[in-house]
């Protein structure tokens, strides 16, 4: 699979910012898709995830309630708006996918190198 993603940059504190990324790779699957993070020094965490037919959605309780993924419809290109953006929400962002479609395969973040992004940088200044 192929991901590439867009969208990232500097904002300030309680701004928004939506991060997409688009996935390209086996014809007729419906990928699940999400995003993990990383902030320096620190081991990658899951942000969110969407199942592959965008019916079942799940956050980190670092994001909840500030954030929605979603998914265009019939494709596999996800968004991630985040809302009220804290310092803390600065990290590499990194979109990732899995062909079999279950959000469970996204939160235990996929072991492919393949199914993950290059990383897009989200900062947040005060």
């Amino acid at each position: 699979v192929q991901l590439q993603a867009s969208g990232g940059g500097s904002v300030q504190v309680g701004e928004s910012l939506r991060i997409s990324c688009t996935a390209s790779g086996r014809r007729g699957i419906s990928y699940a898709l999400g995003w993990f993070r990383q902030h320096p020094g620190m081991e990658r965490e899951f942000v969110a995830g969407i199942d592959g037919r965008g019916d079942t959605t799940s956050y980190a309780d670092s994001v909840k309630g500030r954030s929605t993924i979603s998914r265009d419809s019939g494709s596999n290109t996800v968004h991630l708006q985040m809302n009220s953006l804290r310092p803390e929400d600065t990290a590499v962002y990194y979109c990732v996918a899995d062909p079999r479609g279950t959000i469970s395969t996204i939160i235990a973040g996929p072991r492919g190198p393949d199914q993950w992004g290059p990383g897009t940088q989200v900062t947040v200044s005060s």
